[in-house]
């Protein structure tokens, strides 16, 4: 990617206290982290999402918690991947600001927040075996810089586009909280089972994963940040976080009643039907239904 010229996001914040500390509090109940791991766990087995139960025990959205201490990042980056985040970062806000332009609408740039090992959000604890994550009770992107290491070597997708691609379906999330497609999609869940909550959440995930794919279009139509092979690197880190692949190697065996974001062939479609179209009303997951 050719990111030199371009400028960095002063929206970049790092962990400046302990990332440990804090927890979560449901009515008056406090879940230190043994609490918030049997719920993780819990959601792990029943296939719906950690956040759903979350929201769940704490009576419809009465969750409060610890944010960790943070700290901006702003002036030169002591590390180039702190510098290739912000400029990242900085495109997401320039892509999606214009969209909202268009709107008549001002985009609400997101925080994306780097920890290390363990981070408490508005959404409560988490920890980098999660992965990255977006939050919408603080409207921040979670990312720790060892993800990307991991990205490269234990799921075979190296290079700065498929860095990006992460950031970027993050950022999607941000977009669709800002759409009120997260709404929506949080109610679908509730409404349904099992089954039907996780079909919801492959649909917005890989409506993030479409996303991606435009804000990728628009921002190298504008400043041609794409070099050869950068698309294949975004197409291989779609692939290889798919549901079916990450089961299959982890397992052994493959349980598609369980997704919660999509099988590698679905998420290198749509993020390439995002990718190839430029525009988001391509990206209507919900609405595509059976034909994921």
């Amino acid at each position: 990617m050719k990111l030199d010229d371009s400028r960095r996001s002063d929206n970049v914040e790092e962990d400046s206290g302990s990332g440990g500390g804090g927890g979560f509090a449901f009515s008056g109940l406090h879940l230190g982290l043994g609490g918030t791991l049997i719920v993780l766990i819990v959601g792990y087995f029943l296939g719906v999402s950690p956040l759903t139960l979350l929201g769940l025990l704490s009576g419809g959205g009465q969750t409060t918690s610890v944010p960790s201490q943070s700290t901006p990042v702003t002036g030169e980056a002591r590390d180039p991947q702190i510098d290739f985040v912000r400029a990242v970062l900085a495109q997401t806000e320039d892509v999606w600001g214009a969209y909202f332009k268009d709107l008549g609408r001002t985009y609400e740039r997101p925080k994306l927040h780097l920890f290390h090992g363990q981070v408490v959000s508005a959404c409560g604890r988490a920890s980098s075996a999660a992965g990255p994550f977006y939050c919408p009770g603080d409207r921040k992107v979670y990312l720790d810089l060892s993800f990307f290491n991991q990205l490269a070597t234990q799921f075979g997708a190296p290079g700065d586009f498929a860095r990006a691609y992460v950031i970027a379906h993050e950022v999607g999330h941000h977009v669709q909280n800002l759409l009120g497609i997260t709404d929506k999609a949080s109610q679908a869940e509730q409404a349904t089972g099992r089954v039907g909550a996780n079909k919801v959440s492959v649909e917005v995930e890989l409506q993030a994963d479409c996303f991606a794919g435009v804000w990728a279009e628009q921002a190298n139509a504008a400043r041609k940040i794409l070099e050869p092979g950068d698309l294949e690197a975004g197409l291989r880190a779609a692939s290889s976080v798919g549901d079916d692949t990450l089961q299959r190697r982890e397992q052994g065996t493959v349980v598609p009643d369980s997704f919660t974001h999509g099988t590698s062939a679905q998420r290198v479609k749509w993020f390439r039907r995002g990718f190839e179209s430029g525009k988001i009303d391509a990206c209507d997951t919900f609405d595509a239904g059976a034909s994921l």
